[in-house]
């Protein structure tokens, strides 16, 4: 059995662990928190850029490009930031309509890289553009702490809906 002494250090170690656990595991992990924070800032800003994008909305674009931009098209031509903001200028893009869905945010130390499913109506140079497209764009946290898009590419996709994958 046990001696006196080492029961009463058992049961005060017992207590003492329980005291301490439940405000040990109530401490957010700071990791988690920034992690978490992060990724309301990029959807944040994925909703600013949907809202520039369909209002033809230059200022804003300016903001959330950063100086070194570089843009895939869907058609394959590589535009800088000043073509990208050119091309709005100039309507050459208009988007009536831009349901985005299927978000994926990863974050790699100061850059984050979202994917997502874009459906989209508009123009392009004049002719209806209307489709599925996957896009691929990419942020930087800069030195003052905000986030610039630096990357983006876009491809046409059929989107697959239920009733068409399945087999007859």
């Amino acid at each position: 059995m046990f001696k006196r002494p080492q029961f009463r250090r058992a049961i005060t170690l017992i207590a003492l662990v329980s005291a301490i656990a439940p405000s040990t595991f109530a401490q957010k992990n700071p990791h988690h928190e920034r992690k978490h924070l992060e990724r309301e800032q990029i959807v944040a800003l994925e909703a600013a850029w949907q809202q520039a994008a369909l209002a033809d909305d230059v200022a804003t674009m300016d903001k959330l490009l950063s100086d070194d931009y570089l843009g895939i098209t869907a058609t394959g031509e590589v535009l800088t930031k000043a073509q990208q903001l050119d091309h709005m200028r100039d309507k050459k893009l208009v988007l009536t309509q831009l349901k985005t869905s299927q978000l994926k945010i990863k974050l790699i130390g100061h850059i984050a890289i979202v994917t997502s499913l874009a459906e989209v109506e508009g123009t392009s140079d004049g002719d209806t553009l209307q489709g599925a497209y996957r896009y691929t764009r990419v942020y930087q946290r800069m030195p003052n702490g905000s986030w610039k898009i630096t990357s983006f590419e876009v491809t046409p996709t059929t989107k697959l809906h239920a009733s068409a994958a399945d087999p007859d």
